[in-house]
């Protein structure tokens, strides 16, 4: 039995004019996540990325901490949705900078109304796959991944939403439970999957150990 460890890119620039970059916060948040399983002899026999800016350098930062780890498959299929075009199907005027608690708040709450809209077929946002082709492509790319490496530990950086979805899949939920479930995963937070021959199980969801400091409490973050 192996294990796929999920884990979504740390913080990112939430606010900017490019979302898609490290802060330096996520940046110290993937160093941590390194630190913590060199200090505890974790290795893994393969590793792979979705291909956004912030998966990359999220990896790059496990790197630095945790050396030897082996080369990184970029599959686009662990890329996140497009909440800007998302949002802009059911608000197309600009929205306010969200740099209040409130707009902020409102930010979040569109753009789980527009995911719903999406995963119902209600809205069909520009540049984006079907609810079900973005789904069928998380599910096709856990099965390769547990058939290449049935005994083995696979390091995978992604985004909430994909890993939401993974997690939703593997427990049968209902496509809308994922939402509640992406809301809540934060900055380099570690879901576990374990495999067998026949299916994926959920071992753990969005756990933050290497966080678990007095040191590092503080660097707990969702965007």
């Amino acid at each position: 039995m192996g294990t796929l460890y999920l884990v979504r890119h740390g913080q990112a620039s939430f606010g900017a004019d490019d979302y898609d970059q490290l802060s330096p916060l996520g940046l110290q948040q993937s160093q941590q996540l390194g630190r913590y399983w060199h200090e505890r002899g974790q290795r893994f026999d393969a590793v792979c990325t979705g291909t956004l800016r912030r998966h990359v350098q999220t990896l790059e930062g496990i790197q630095t901490t945790l050396p030897g780890l082996p080369a990184a498959q970029a599959l686009p299929a662990l890329n996140e949705y497009d909440s800007h075009a998302l949002i802009r199907c059911i608000h197309p005027d600009p929205l306010p900078p969200a740099d209040t608690p409130e707009r902020y708040r409102a930010h979040f709450r569109l753009l789980c109304d527009a995911i719903a809209q999406w995963m119902s077929g209600v809205i069909s946002p520009a540049g984006m796959p079907t609810w079900e082709g973005f789904a069928d492509g998380i599910r096709q790319t856990l099965d390769q991944l547990r058939r290449q490496h049935p005994d083995g530990d696979v390091l995978v950086v992604s985004s909430g939403g994909p890993i939401s979805t993974a997690a939703g899949l593997v427990l049968g939920a209902p496509a809308e439970v994922s939402i509640a479930l992406n809301m809540r995963i934060r900055n380099t937070a570690v879901t576990e999957l374990s495999t067998s021959p026949k299916r994926l199980m959920l071992q753990t969801f969005n756990t933050l150990g290497h966080l678990d400091t007095p040191a590092t409490r503080d660097w707990v973050t969702f965007a």
